[in-house]
């Protein structure tokens, strides 16, 4: 829920404060930024949260929490090209493809209740995809409609 607020917010702030500057609104250049802020946001969580999200990841994968590391990292960057207008559109498609293969670590987690925050398995379980699933494809499209279309 976290992120979809912070999405919406900095979007509205982003949308009047470019306003304000170019006198014009701006919808996609303020919705990649509300997008790379949301995606700043939850790299951080990568760093504090990292047991519970090494949790997040089947135990068939080696390497959880440099790999929770790694997707942190590569949030941040993903960030920054959302902000060059040169490479909006291949970091568009790259941040797709990275959402629709987090898709599967959600739903592992869910199923096995964990919650990433605590680093425990008390999570909301299943129910929890009743929200995700839709967030995750909002983010899809929000991303292809700021990036790739126009």
């Amino acid at each position: 829920m976290k992120p979809l607020i912070i999405l919406l917010v900095t979007f509205i702030i982003a949308l009047f404060a470019i306003k304000f500057i170019k006198k014009a609104y701006d919808f996609a250049l303020s919705a990649r930024i509300a997008m790379a802020i949301m995606l700043v946001f939850t790299a951080i969580g990568h760093f504090i949260f990292t047991k519970g999200m090494s949790m997040m990841i089947p135990a068939c994968i080696p390497f959880k929490e440099q790999f929770v590391h790694l997707t942190g990292i590569f949030e941040v960057l993903l960030a920054i090209s959302l902000l060059i207008p040169k490479l909006k559109v291949i970091s568009g498609w790259t941040l797709i493809i990275f959402l629709l293969f987090m898709l599967p670590v959600n739903i592992y987690a869910s199923m096995n209740h964990v919650n990433y925050q605590k680093g425990t398995f008390d999570g909301y379980g299943i129910t929890y995809l009743w929200f995700r699933i839709p967030l995750q494809i909002l983010f899809i499209i929000w991303t292809y409609m700021i990036t790739i279309r126009f």
